[in-house]
């Protein structure tokens, strides 16, 4: 099992989150079924930026970003070296501590 931080963030979770998911599982997945309504207005088919977050630690554990989501993140909100799409980024071993934007380019939310 691999542990995951979720930084405090304003509307998905003020007080930020701690739990566990196993590798294999892409973070936006995670996020979701632990009660983080992460946007992912494409349905995780990485044809959007809505589910972008920050690794701020453990980003080296994942497997480096396919073109078209390097091509997609150019387009997020507040990009850092270490942002990937949540949809794409897939837990491996390393506990992972994560940022998600305050942000993101969707102007209307999803539900």
């Amino acid at each position: 099992m691999t542990q995951i931080i979720v930084l405090p963030h304003e509307e998905l979770c003020p007080k930020g989150a701690l739990f566990n998911a196993d590798p294999g599982i892409s973070i936006c997945d995670a996020l979701l079924q632990n009660g983080i309504e992460i946007e992912h207005a494409c349905e995780k088919s990485c044809a959007c930026t809505t589910c972008h977050v920050i690794l701020r630690q453990g980003f080296e554990s994942l497997k480096p970003a396919e073109e078209i989501e390097d091509d997609l993140l150019d387009k997020a909100w507040g990009l850092e070296p270490t942002s990937r799409l949540s949809c794409q980024a897939i837990v491996a071993d390393a506990d992972l501590v994560v940022e998600i934007p305050k942000y993101t380019i969707n102007m209307v939310k999803e539900g």
